[in-house]
């Protein structure tokens, strides 16, 4: 069942453990039908690199790249929101065949009939690389976790995922904010020396340049 934030409610054990990309690109090599097998590269790469859901992706039009940014949305604000592209990404969907205005969609079907036949495919593929209770949306969590533990607020993480509110956002990668802050912490201390410091004198010292902390 999906929430409605676009989530499933059994996905938080998902989130705990992000997808392995490299096994499912890998799995792509082997995939029977080579034909889909380059859009499935592609496909797996944009869900991973852009965080987009699925749909948004397999309805994607070739003019929403611009360079190497993909177009996101527009905020209330009326400012575009890009997000950057990996040139492996780019490479892949240059890959796919001009045939129409979309990368993997024809424009002729219906945007759900696309998405479920792509849902299939992926969860075929899922099996190949060794996860067979993977799916797309997975590859969202991993684009968020891999922004928040790279040290990016959580306010800017839920810009790129199109979150209504940012305590969406902390609902379900709090977890992963916390893991953020014990990587701080851990960083801080680092910078301890040992043995303690001696802290006589460093008040002076800053007060000669009439910085006082």
């Amino acid at each position: 069942m999906l929430c409605t934030y676009g989530c499933r409610r059994d996905d938080r054990a998902a989130i705990q453990k992000p997808t392995k990309v490299a096994d499912v690109l890998a799995a792509c090599e082997r995939y029977p039908n080579k034909r889909n097998a380059i859009r499935l590269r592609a496909l797996v790469l944009m869900l991973r690199y852009s965080g987009l859901r699925i749909r948004d992706v397999v309805t994607l039009s070739r003019d929403r790249i611009s360079a190497d940014k993909l177009f996101l949305y527009t905020c209330k604000s009326g400012t575009p929101v890009w997000c950057p592209l990996p040139p492996a990404v780019l490479t892949a969907l240059n890959a796919i065949p001009d045939e129409n205005e979309y990368f993997f969609w024809t424009g002729i079907s219906k945007p759900k009939s696309t998405v479920g036949n792509w849902q299939r495919a992926l969860r075929r593929l899922f099996v190949m690389a060794g996860v067979p209770k993977g799916h797309a949306h997975r590859f969202r969590h991993t684009f968020a976790i891999e922004l928040l533990l790279a040290g990016v607020p959580v306010e800017r993480v839920a810009v790129m995922l199109g979150h209504r509110s940012v305590k969406i956002t902390e609902r379900y990668y709090s977890a992963w904010t916390r893991t953020r802050q014990e990587q701080l912490e851990a960083d801080v201390r680092c910078t301890w020396s040992d043995p303690p410091i001696q802290m006589k004198g460093t008040r002076e010292v800053h007060a000669k340049n009439g910085f006082v902390n």
